[in-house]
């Protein structure tokens, strides 16, 4: 018997500083996801790791918007993305997260290792400094005039309206985001890891990887100018610098040594603590990284080469799988826009299959991709209804209908039987192949073709026709036979893609253990099961309606609305005339939302806490069909101040939050520039 081979496989750790959402999951986890399953099932030695990323600049502004620690808001979207991937039915191994203790030891340690070989060094340059906030601030802190084309509001890193890059000290008139308080240049020392030095051994390294081309060109071609870059933040969140007190590892630096204090947590919470060598000091291990394009750059250049930097030999990555991005109906996916899904009343309609499903149909795997509704419904109704679960309906009730509801004896096999296996034998060996080679999409084709190969052989073979002569029983028994042997095999295959589906068939076929810990070889050579005991079929799968389709393309936004041609609602009329004295009564300010949180038992309720500048409120407002709590931290809202206090649903509210409407649609008015507190008339 051959070693099993050992697979280490990896997928981008997730910033935990927002929800995620389906153009994520297509990108980076739900191929690494399907591939972990696949090889789990070949036999192989599979430990899959990932978890949140939790330090870096982005999170200390939303945290400091928010009126957050940081830590209270990296606990606030790791319990939520990892409650998203448990909803997908993702098998990490090991999710952990980067603010465990242990991970600062082990980047610390890295660090150090490099440090031994001479790769770090200090130099001191100009920073932007804010003498109001007394603290140097990243260039996510900093807006100012662009210098190329003069747009005043031009970001720390690039312009919103000519789409320049620079260095934050190349902005005119810098100030900081949170205060407008304006910066001035001042020398700080920082880190630097001498990249310069890895350029032949990267190309070295990367020459010999047969990736996809876009993934090593755009590797290759990015060492061409690698230079020293700095290591190190002035900072007080991440993950502390040995012998540099008040700064930082920068997080592209501490994340991606992640994946080793994952495995290393993964080992101690295993009972040993030792393991995680086997995978990463072992020159036999597989190691396979899947990410999106984005992440190229430091997972082809930068962790490898601070790998290559260590005295301990260890691990390079073996596959790069780096996929495009998934947009939702022609645009990338904007929370802020409303451009999403609600995943929420996503799940409350659909399964978790269905979604996996439809992603795999759709990976962007060489080019950008689209989630549509339009096709989420086409292939749920034609694809996974009318293909596959259709086939195995119509054989699992005619089989309990007519055979007793047993597994059927196959008995002479004529020549439209031996090309029905050898149909099913190419087909499976093809999927087999293409999970393999990080195919998902053509795995999802051939699994449909598998399934319309059954139906097609049923058809032709017309078993209902079969039932009426008894000297035929012989050739319906291994009909039906055979189409659960097809059916056996769908199982098999469809589990990395759509597991809860496969095991629902594998238990409905009077398995009684769990595919996903069988034997791909072993289910593939199995002996015919005659005679044993089928369950009670289900359905698998349910219709998406027209309507529901409808309504989620109608929640993407008014202009989608319009020109979708959807009937208009009734504008109210105006209400009778009023006099200024009475407009002049009410005192309406700018609130900052700083939490946001859903009425226990209520459906349309959300508890906010707004800041009105000299004090904070609590606000109950009807809002919660529409946003999601998290939405809303951060915005700038109208609040009606001086309305009489009133106690809904057991809570005191202090205010009322304005809003436009126009039928069932709710939108909130909002203020970019002005501080809360300000009057609004």
């Amino acid at each position: 018997m051959s070693q099993r081979e050992t697979i280490l496989i990896t997928s981008a750790l997730p910033y935990a500083n927002g929800p995620l959402h389906f153009g994520h999951i297509a990108g980076a986890y739900l191929p690494g996801d399907c591939y972990a399953r696949f090889q789990r099932l070949m036999g192989s030695e599979v430990l899959y790791i990932c978890g949140s990323d939790e330090y870096g600049v982005a999170i200390t502004l939303s945290a400091e918007i928010a009126k957050r620690t940081p830590k209270e808001q990296v606990d606030i979207f790791h319990a939520m993305n990892r409650a998203f991937f448990e909803k997908l039915q993702f098998s990490f191994d090991h999710y952990g997260r980067t603010t465990w203790p242990g991970h600062g030891l082990v980047v610390q340690d890295f660090f150090k290792g490099l440090e031994a070989q001479g790769l770090i060094e200090e130099k001191v340059e100009n920073h932007l400094y804010s003498e109001t906030e007394k603290r140097f601030l990243a260039d996510r802190y900093v807006v100012g005039t662009c210098p190329r084309c003069g747009h005043l509001e031009a970001r720390g890193d690039e312009c919103q309206k000519c789409a320049a890059s620079f260095e934050a000290t190349d902005l005119k008139n810098p100030r900081s985001k949170l205060t407008g308080s304006p910066l001035i240049l001042k020398p700080s020392a920082h880190l630097y890891l001498r990249f310069d030095r890895f350029k032949q051994e990267l190309t070295e390294w990367l020459q010999k990887k047969q990736w996809k081309e876009n993934v090593v060109h755009f590797a290759m071609h990015y060492i061409e100018n690698l230079h020293p870059r700095a290591i190190t933040r002035d900072s007080s969140w991440g993950v502390p610098v040995p012998g540099y007190p008040d700064k930082v590892f920068y997080v592209w630096f501490d994340a991606p040594i992640g994946y080793i204090s994952a495995t290393k947590e993964w080992a101690e919470k295993t009972g040993h603590p030792n393991r995680w060598e086997h995978y990463w000091l072992n020159p036999e291990t597989k190691l396979v990284q899947f990410i999106g394009k984005d992440n190229i750059p430091f997972h082809a250049v930068f962790f490898p080469a601070m790998l290559m930097g260590q005295e301990v030999v260890y691990k390079l990555p073996d596959e790069m799988p780096a996929n495009e991005f998934l947009m939702l109906e022609g645009r990338q996916f904007s929370k802020s826009d409303g451009w999403t899904i609600d995943l929420e009343d996503f799940f409350k309609k659909y399964t978790a299959d269905q979604a996996r499903f439809c992603l795999a149909a759709n990976a962007p795997e060489s080019a950008d991709a689209e989630f549509s509704w339009k096709d989420f419904q086409s292939r749920c109704n034609a694809e996974l209804l009318g293909k596959f679960g259709n086939f195995v309906n119509r054989v699992l009730v005619f089989a309990k209908m007519h055979c007793a509801s047993q597994i059927p004896s196959l008995h002479e096999l004529h020549e439209i039987d031996h090309k029905f296996l050898e149909q099913m034998d190419s087909l499976m060996e093809r999927i087999r192949e293409s999970y393999a080679g990080f195919h998902l999409r053509r795995a999802s084709q051939l699994l449909m073709e598998l399934a319309q190969c059954g139906n097609v052989y049923f058809d032709a073979q017309k078993p209902w026709l079969a039932i009426k002569e008894p000297a035929r029983r012989a050739s319906l028994e291994t009909t039906i036979g055979l189409c659960i042997d097809c059916i056996l095999r769908l199982s098999l295959a469809a589990s990395p893609i759509i597991p809860e589906a496969a095991q629902k068939i594998w238990s409905m076929l009077g398995f009684k253990t769990i595919l996903a810990h069988e034997s791909w070889q072993t289910i593939g050579s199995m002996k015919h099961p005659a005679g044993q005991a089928l369950l009670e079929p289900v359905i698998l799968f349910k219709k998406v309606e027209d309507e529901e389709v409808m309504e989620q393309i109608a929640k993407l936004g008014n202009k989608e609305k319009d020109s979708l041609g959807t009937e208009s609602v009734p504008i109210s009329p105006v209400k009778p005339l009023i006099q200024f004295p009475d407009i002049e009564k009410l005192d309406l300010r700018i609130a900052q939302i700083l939490a946001a949180e859903r009425v226990p038992k209520s459906k349309k309720l959300l508890k906010l806490l707004v800041d009105l500048g000299s004090e904070q409120r609590t606000v109950v407002s009807g809002i919660a069909l529409t946003y999601e709590p998290e939405q809303l931290i951060g915005k700038k809202v109208i609040l009606v101040a001086n309305l009489t206090p009133a106690t809904i649903m057991g809570i005191e509210s202090q205010g009322m939050i304005l809003a436009a409407s126009k039928g069932a649609d709710l939108e909130l008015p909002t203020i970019q520039a002005l501080a809360p507190g300000s009057r609004v008339s």
